[in-house]
């Protein structure tokens, strides 16, 4: 979190963020998967089921120290790959514009920009991709 509060123009509070609740990053709907590299943690990603057809990433994060490694698209490929496993058709995540590597990571991996579909407030830029 210190990251986000160095990064964002206006600092990160996380009592300020959209609330994450554990019921839905879990089975049947939802997950929570963790990167590991010689058996450390330096990853994480979460996908939610907000409707029966879409899935909204969340929470995808890289340790700074890998980033460049590919773990990144690694772990957003195998969140894509969940979301068609559990009958999704298109995913969704929103990212805030001083996550430039984010950023990049999702246009070249084929998210398309789309109009704000959530009240986040450290939002500012919104993706969706089509899984079929």
């Amino acid at each position: 979190m210190r990251e986000l509060s160095e990064r964002f123009d206006s600092g990160y509070d996380p009592a300020t963020a959209a609330p994450a609740d554990d019921a839905d990053f879990s089975p049947p709907d939802g997950v929570f998967v963790v990167a590991r590299l010689d058996g450390r943690a330096v990853g994480c990603g979460a996908l939610k089921r907000p409707s029966a057809k879409t899935g909204e990433i969340k929470r995808l994060w890289i340790d700074p120290a890998t980033r460049g490694l590919g773990i990144g698209r690694k772990l957003l490929m195998a969140l894509e790959d969940m979301a068609r496993d559990m009958g999704m058709d298109c995913v969704r995540l929103d990212s805030n514009r001083a996550l430039t590597e984010a950023l990049a990571l999702y246009r070249k991996c084929g998210y398309a920009e789309v109009e704000c579909f959530n009240d986040d407030p450290y939002a500012q830029m919104w993706f969706d991709k089509a899984l079929t």
